[in-house]
């Protein structure tokens, strides 16, 4: 039976309770850029196009609000494998829009964090990133640091990725003030009947850098099988991981730091360089040359208790070893590596704090387990009323990191000896939330109204101590350092979709959110432990949003939206000590206040989309953290900081094409302009003002992506792409100036291959080049060289 104009566009208003056991179903999705509104026609059923709001035939509806006109992104399944090299679940967004994941190698788990438009790869709590609705964003803190705070990629594969979707801004009631940056929803496969996979993948990245010149290796294999049996739908997906990354940090002494006089081992093999200011340094080896073995479990199960009624439970388990080595690169007069002591070379002696000691050249052991649970219960009648209960679980049940003494170098700490131990176990966060849709009758013009309560909360705790006898394998000794705390954000929110006239929509929300901090604490010895007050705070994020349907091809539409970011448990409470670092805390910092404005024009082209969107953000009381070395301590001192003011407009251009020029030719790109600067700071790095008028950190002033694909035939096809990323800075006051550099951020341009041959109906083969035209580029660890993939699937 045919559906009305009204059905169809109900359907596509509220995807997430249009779900695949009542028929065909209508989500809004968008590869690379925003179609107007699909509906059927009551005669036809032709398409006919409406509001921003682009309708596809997918068997699992997203979570992301896309009734509302405003930036969505997204990519399918099919485009994911036809055109990217995807070994880890973030590459599925290489090729999007403003955005960047700092993946340094292969399973890269501690600091793969997502930068936006307005947002740098210091900031992971501007963002959320979710599966199926499962909140993977770790938002115990923000940026890197003891326990990093990416999101936990790794509980998505690539092989089960169904669709990821982005939306751009905080434009939505539904979501925290972290989301002031974007929205990231994976949805993941479900199947309707019988399925299986297999695959096997390698890669291998020969690498050339200071006095390295090595080749790593990635195995990857992953099975996966589900099945529909009547109201149960079940699925499982297993990976394992085994990767070695490059080096990734690197042992350094400033060459002010030496002196002419003094003795020490004469030692050759170090490189000259210079630092991210200009300094002039010498590098005298490698750290943090991770070898990472990870498995992934997932199962999830959905039961339909009545044609209109579904659970669904969630079961992700995470484990990961990791061990770093450190490769030292002097030598002495015998030939033998020098890890240790007072050390001269080109002229200069390095002694005292200056020498070498088993902190230049760490050893790491981690080990960690995740568990992850998202259990829902959801109507999906398409009447007047639907509603949803919703819970989230995610616990670090063992999260253990083990590395040698500063007193205890290499080679002799390989075999145990002083350290310390590292335990973040009980740490994680929870989910609860209960939402509801209105779909009124009888009011003037079609409303959609969506309400909802939510509670999120989360627990740090992290605990160091020290280690005499055998870090390797002790148990927990004195105590070194400990940082613990909670939050939680209680929220109020509604959302009202309102189609007031034939050609227009308005959406007008509003969030209420009660926020506190609670338990903080932290210490350095047992007898100095502080404990801080309990604090709350209130806000409320209004959020408005207006499109029209100019002409039958092109929309346009305006976006206003207010998000309040409040401080993490580790921004609050994070004060850690150790041999070469120091981190300074402040509980009594403000939450961040965004304003973010969007216009946008799209214009369907027939077989091509095109977007231009402007856009604008004012931040006040940006939360940083800005660190400085010490040379004279060896230290590094950090300090999470309230920045006055960053003002950032911007200018982004989006295009998708099937069969341009050529039935065969797939094309899409994009072109971002951000000028984010610092308008106003009490603080400096360096001296007062020194922050005022600089570029706010790793957002460069362009980037820009592009790729073809070329299909010769339905077995294979070939794509080539392109991004490209200007001058950034690490600093507030962008003193950092050299980013070709160890500690620095470099501008890059990185083009990436992939083939891709579907030998039968079973069998699926790839192979891939990323960074085909080997840029060395920065963030201040180095991003991989050129490296070659091979991949092997069969699908039954």
């Amino acid at each position: 039976m045919r559906k009305s104009r009204m059905a169809a566009a109900l359907a596509v208003a509220f995807p997430r309770v249009s779900t695949a056991f009542t028929g065909p179903v209508l989500t809004g999705v968008l590869a690379l850029s925003l179609l107007p509104l699909a509906q059927a026609d009551d005669n036809n059923n032709a398409p006919s196009k409406s509001l921003g709001v682009v309708t596809i035939t997918s068997g699992q509806p997203s979570s992301l609000p896309t009734q509302i006109p405003t930036t969505l992104e997204g990519a399918t399944r099919e485009q994911i494998e036809t055109t990217i090299n995807a070994t880890d679940s973030e590459d599925a967004l290489k090729y999007f829009p403003s955005l960047l994941v700092r993946k340094r190698y292969i399973g890269d788990y501690n600091h793969a964090i997502l930068s936006t438009r307005a947002s740098g790869t210091g900031n992971s709590a501007r963002s959320m990133v979710y599966a199926d609705g499962i909140l993977l964003s770790n938002l115990l803190g923000n940026g890197v640091g003891g326990l990093s705070f990416p999101p936990r990629w790794g509980l998505v594969t690539p092989e089960e990725i169904e669709r990821v979707d982005v939306m751009y801004g905080p434009f939505s009631a539904a979501y925290a003030g972290n989301s002031a940056g974007a929205v990231v929803d994976y949805v993941t496969r479900m199947p309707t009947q019988f399925e299986a996979h297999v695959s096997a993948g390698f890669t291998t990245q020969p690498f050339d850098l200071y006095n390295t010149h090595d080749t790593y290796k990635a195995w990857q294999t992953s099975a996966s099988l589900g099945n529909k049996n009547g109201d149960l739908s079940w699925w499982l997906n297993f990976n394992h991981t085994d990767s070695d990354g490059q080096p990734l940090t690197f042992a350094t002494r400033l060459l002010s730091a030496g002196s002419a006089t003094g003795s020490g081992t004469a030692v050759t093999g170090a490189v000259a360089n210079a630092n991210n200011a200009g300094q002039k340094w010498i590098v005298l080896g490698t750290g943090t040359q991770y070898h990472t073995v990870q498995d992934h479990v997932k199962a999830k199960l959905a039961y339909d208790f009545t044609p209109t009624v579904r659970g669904s439970y969630t079961l992700g388990i995470w484990q990961n070893t990791s061990v770093g080595s450190p490769v030292s690169y002097l030598r002495n007069a015998a030939g033998q590596t020098v890890y240790s002591g007072a050390f001269s070379t080109g002229g200069l002696t390095y002694s005292g704090s200056q020498a070498l000691t088993g902190a230049d050249f760490a050893l790491t052991r981690q080990a960690s387990t995740h568990f992850m649970h998202g259990l829902s219960l959801k109507s999906h009648t398409q009447g007047e009323w639907d509603w949803e209960l919703a819970a989230s679980l995610y616990d670090y049940s063992r999260d253990l990191l083990r590395q040698n003494a500063a007193s205890n170098p290499a080679p002799a700490a390989a075999s145990g000896g002083a350290g310390t131990l590292a335990d973040g176990g009980g740490t994680g966060w929870n989910t609860l939330a209960a939402r509801g849709t209105w779909r009124p009758t009888g009011l003037q013009g079609a409303h959609i109204v969506d309400f909802g309560v939510q509670q999120d909360s989360y627990k740090l705790s992290y605990v160091t101590s020290t280690l005499s006898n055998n870090w390797l394998s002790d148990a927990s000794g004195s105590l070194a350092s400990s940082v613990k705390g909670r939050t939680q954000l209680r929220s109020l929110w509604a959302q009202d979709v309102w189609a007031f006239a034939p050609r227009w929509k308005a959406v007008l929300g509003l969030r209420l959110e009660d926020w506190t901090a609670t338990q903080g604490q932290t210490a350095f010895s047992a007898s100095s432990a502080l404990a801080f007050a309990e604090r709350s705070v209130q806000a409320a994020s209004p959020k408005a949003a207006l499109s029209w349907q100019w002409q039958p091809d092109t929309v346009l539409k305006a976006s206003l939206g207010r998000a309040v970011r409040f401080p993490t448990v580790a921004e609050l409470y994070g004060a850690t000590s150790t041999t070469n670092s120091q981190y300074i805390n402040d509980p009594n910092l403000k939450p961040e206040r965004s304003w973010t404005a969007e216009l946008s024009a799209e214009k369907d082209l027939g077989n091509a989309l095109a977007r231009l969107t402007y856009f604008a953000e004012t931040t006040r009381d940006a939360l940083y953290s800005q660190t400085v070395y010490d040379a004279a301590a060896n230290k590094n001192i950090s300090r999470v900081q309230n920045v006055g003011r960053i003002d950032t407009q911007g200018l982004e251009a989006a295009f998708n094409g099937q069969g341009v020029g050529w039935r065969e030719l797939d094309v899409l790109g994009s072109v971002t302009y951000a000028h984010s600067i610092i308008k106003e700071n009490a603080g400096y790095v360096s001296t007062p003002g020194d922050t005022l008028g600089r570029q706010q950190p790793n957002i460069p002033r362009w980037r820009a992506t592009a790729q073809a694909t070329w299909h010769f035939n339905p077995q294979w096809s070939a794509s080539l792409g392109a991004r490209y990323s200007g001058t950034q800075y690490r600093t507030l006051n962008n003193a950092d100036t050299n980013g070709f550099t160890y500690m620095g951020v470099s501008r890059y341009f990185t083009t990436d291959l992939r083939v891709l041959w579907r030998i039968d109906k079973t069998l699926t083969a790839s192979f891939g080049i990323d960074n085909l035209n080997n840029y060395q580029y920065w963030n201040f660890h180095p991003y991989p060289q050129r490296s070659y993939q091979a991949n092997l699937r069969a699908d039954f």
